[in-house]
């Protein structure tokens, strides 16, 4: 293993521990502020990968830095190129301390005309068990650090040549609905966040980051107070009876628990809506008398209705609605006042499409077990 991996990382560092860490280096408290602002912006402003780059910093510091720590990347395990354009990395993280294999998780890079969006991820794994959800199927196997979701920006502006930033960059917008549920690991997510909205650092807008959950009753309204992001739910059933199949946490915090959460969200109005993802399979969720009941249940809310064709993964136990039936289900809610796009699927070609994320390791250890069965 190369030796800078054990090495600590300043990447994914808050503004505040950054500080703390090169004032424990050694750097002197009057220069600390100074220099971290230096290293900030040569890390976000600039995407740094050497300290030998940060050429207002004197030589020796430099060298002094660059023994005593790292400026992570994960390594790229692999990058597919969709035919619509949607890129998927699979990202290998270093090896952590009691780890017999190094991590590995997808982001999803979507261009489109006016936007490009990053779907970022923030468990390796998951634990809801979604039923619809390809990543649903494969076990947690830990958290990610800050450092390992920041790190995803980095990757992807690397891959884009977007150092340094400026106003014509590709990345506009940021998703959290990647592999894992957010709300999970909060406290890394919002230190993410912090870094990914500062304006000397990736500098996204808070209204540009998306965070989307399955409905972690309590952190909702911590979340929005925290971190200030929009929200995404993704709820996929109008009532308790559909999405407790769907959706397993639901048995824990069911609809009503649920939607009075979203009414409290911090910061909620007509500017700042809730994004209610609903994923649509044929004969489960796909009604009319499922999209009046979820006019009904939404009533009051400031929101959104993504409403998403469902993309098929091996062995899913659902179909995706059929396209006249998604129209007349959007005809509905659109009348009743709600946004409803029809997301168009991206990426599906490649396994990057909504609910189709899953690590291609644990897939090839997957089809090594039926082998050797």
């Amino acid at each position: 293993m190369d030796s800078k991996t054990r090495l600590p990382s300043l990447v994914g560092l808050t503004r505040e521990e950054l500080g703390s860490v090169l004032e424990a280096a050694g750097i002197a408290p009057r220069q600390v502020r100074m220099r971290s602002q230096q290293i900030w912006r040569w890390i976000y402003g600039r995407g740094a990968t050497e300290f030998s780059a940060m050429s207002n910093i004197a030589l020796g510091l430099r060298c002094e830095l660059a023994q005593k720590f790292f400026l992570a990347r994960p390594q790229i395990a692999s990058r597919q190129v969709s035919a619509d354009g949607t890129i998927k990395w699979l990202l290998r993280f270093p090896l952590r301390e009691g780890e017999m294999r190094a991590a590995e998780a997808e982001t999803v890079y979507i261009p489109e005309e006016n936007r490009g969006t990053l779907c970022i991820s923030c468990q390796v794994g998951c634990t809801l068990n979604c039923t619809f959800c390809h990543t649903g199927t494969q076990n947690l196997v830990r958290n990610l650090s800050a450092e390992e979701i920041v790190s995803q920006i980095l990757i992807a502006r690397d891959a884009l040549e977007e150092w340094p930033a400026g106003p014509d960059r590709r990345i506009t917008n940021i998703v959290l609905m990647g592999m894992g549920e957010p709300l999970y690991n909060f406290d890394q997510i919002k230190n993410a966040i912090d870094i990914i909205a500062d304006g000397e650092g990736l500098s996204i807008s808070k209204r540009r980051i998306t965070l989307s959950t399955a409905g972690v009753v309590p952190m909702i309204e911590r979340c929005g107070a925290e971190t200030g992001v929009m929200l995404a739910i993704s709820l996929h059933g109008a009532s308790d009876e559909v999405r407790n199949k769907l959706v397993p946490l639901n048995k824990k915090y069911p609809i009503s628990l649920l939607m009075a959460a979203c009414r409290k969200y911090p910061g909620l109005s007509n500017a700042r809506r809730i994004t209610f993802e609903y994923v649509m399979l044929k004969g489960v969720n796909d009604s009319l008398k499922d999209a009046r009941a979820l006019v009904q249940l939404l009533k009051g809310i400031p929101a959104k209705i993504n409403l998403i064709p469902f993309n098929a993964w091996e062995g899913a136990p659902y179909e995706c609605s059929d396209w006249e039936q998604i129209e007349r289900f959007a005809e509905i809610v659109n009348r009743a006042g709600y946004a409803s796009p029809v997301r168009s699927p991206r990426g599906r070609d490649i396994m990057a499409a909504c609910g189709q994320l899953k690590t291609t390791s644990e897939k090839q250890r997957a089809k090594a077990r039926a082998s050797a069965d």
